[in-house]
């Protein structure tokens, strides 16, 4: 009896030290300082940005080891710049932008694209019911567009400068003109109009072949070199909590409407169904790459875009505008 209650005893004692190992490994774990990052988004916070802030909302950035600090973006703020500048840690930007700070030496890199299809859309009244019958007609156009999409139908439709309007970034010359198309993005403009009165057609020109990403998340060189593994944690956080968004917006859009209190509920989720319905991030290759994922093939042919366009210089190598080591590591499926 005594030989089996030391035998005993030693297995107890054996097991309160894999307890207190374990214990102590849990807490020098969760002692462990988090990684920090800054994103700036290329906007005010809206439904556009609900997986990132999602990440935050449900703890996944800090599943990951990330302390992320969402900075919104703004009419005046160039979020490129910040980056170049080394105010912030990751940029959300347009593809082209991209390119075109690459072209200007500028040593930035995109690692991910949140939107596989770009949310660009022209915007007529009833009555028009292809894309092809705006050729000719008055289109109200910011200036910015002359260097994005503007070439683009204009080399694949025929539209012509004459057809240029001004545009100031309201939908009430659209509302009051029943002649004018305007440009918009298919998650904002049409509401407006709707709630406007009209029940506008929407051309959302990615489904015509126009190629940029858009909202692509953009890093300096030294940042990918030197921090690789917090980018990817980031990057697959950020596609967890897309996911997780499209699902059940609730704990995002809080955070949303506490750092925007001017986004409304009705235009949050008119912006999130939009999403869905035009797959904007669960679409094209993310089906299959999984979400934020990019490819070579969707980058060259906006590279092309840009060189038939006459947008960018020649020489210019578009492949160092983006990196996909990290998107090829992170498979988070629709």
């Amino acid at each position: 009896m005594p030989e089996k209650v030391n035998v005993l005893r030693r297995i107890l004692c054996i097991a309160a030290r894999v307890a207190l190992a374990a214990t102590c490994a849990a807490g020098l774990a969760h002692a462990q300082p988090l990684t920090r990052i800054v994103l700036a988004t290329d906007w005010l916070a809206e439904a556009e940005h609900g997986g990132f802030y999602q990440a935050e909302a449900e703890g996944i950035y800090r599943k990951y080891g990330l302390d992320v600090t969402i900075r919104m973006g703004g009419p005046q703020i160039n979020g490129l710049q910040l980056l170049a500048a080394g105010e912030i840690d990751v940029a959300m930007s347009d593809a082209l932008q991209v390119i075109s700070a690459v072209e200007h030496d500028v040593p930035v890199v995109a690692i991910a694209a949140t939107f596989q299809k770009n949310p660009t859309v022209l915007i007529a009244h009833p009555g028009i019911e292809r894309i092809e019958d705006l050729a000719g007609r008055p289109i109200a156009i910011g200036s910015a567009s002359n260097i994005t999409f503007w070439p683009w139908l204009r080399n694949k439709y025929g539209f012509t400068d004459s057809q240029k309007r001004p545009y100031a970034f309201s939908v009430q010359p659209f509302l009051a003109d029943p002649a004018l198309s305007q440009q918009g993005f298919v998650t904002s403009e049409p509401y407006s109009i709707e709630k406007g009165g009209v029940k506008p057609v929407v051309f959302l020109l990615a489904d015509y072949g126009y190629p940029p990403y858009s909202e692509t998340l953009s890093v300096t060189r030294a940042t990918l070199a030197h921090r690789a593994d917090a980018l990817e944690r980031f990057v697959r956080a950020s596609a967890e909590g897309w996911k997780s968004y499209l699902a059940n917006p609730a704990p995002a859009n809080a955070l949303i409407r506490k750092a925007n209190p001017a986004m409304t509920d009705d235009l949050l989720a008119y912006g999130l169904r939009e999403i869905r319905n035009h797959d904007l991030v669960t679409g094209g290759d993310a089906r299959g790459l999984g979400l934020l994922t990019m490819t070579d093939r969707r980058w060259k042919a906006t590279f092309a875009f840009l060189r038939e366009a006459g947008l960018t210089r020649s020489g210019v190598d578009y492949r160092r505008a983006y990196t996909l080591d990290i998107v090829r590591a992170v498979r988070v499926v629709p």
